[in-house]
């Protein structure tokens, strides 16, 4: 049977979560994920981590927070006045939007707060600062 090398095209099906259990993605809906090794679309340690895997074989990839998408960074968090906003502009807390920076590049940002002069936005990825774990099978190596 064969193996996954590097340089090989895969599908994988796969469940990302954290210690505790919480599902935060999944391709149980969209189908398998589809990549090729060592192009670096993806975590290394996860791209590495199908390496040597066989087609229907499963196993559990952790990726620790400093391989993922970082600490979680105080500065990375600002507040956006009203006065600034579109008129009508009135997220939620939680919400997630796009915003531009000042060299006009999108950036998406969670609300975290809203007050009655601004609103706090958080520009850390929702997954900052948190280990990663991912239950994958591999579907094929196409």
């Amino acid at each position: 049977m064969s193996e996954v090398k590097e340089g090989d095209t895969v599908k994988i099906h796969y469940i990302g979560k954290f210690d505790d259990g919480t599902v935060f993605d999944s391709s149980e809906n969209s189908g398998p994920m589809e990549f090729k090794i060592g192009e670096g679309k993806y975590f290394p340690v996860m791209e590495q981590g199908v390496v040597g895997m066989s087609p229907g074989e499963s196993k559990t990839i952790m990726i620790p927070m400093d391989e993922a998408y970082g600490p979680r960074l105080e500065e990375r968090i600002f507040e956006f006045d009203r006065t600034r906003a579109p008129e009508g502009f009135n997220p939620s807390i939680g919400q997630q939007i796009q915003m531009y920076r000042a060299d006009g590049k999108p950036v998406n940002v969670t609300v975290i707060g809203v007050s009655e002069t601004s609103f706090t936005m958080d520009c850390n990825h929702p997954l900052a600062g948190k280990d990663l774990i991912v239950d994958v099978t591999l579907v094929d190596i196409v």
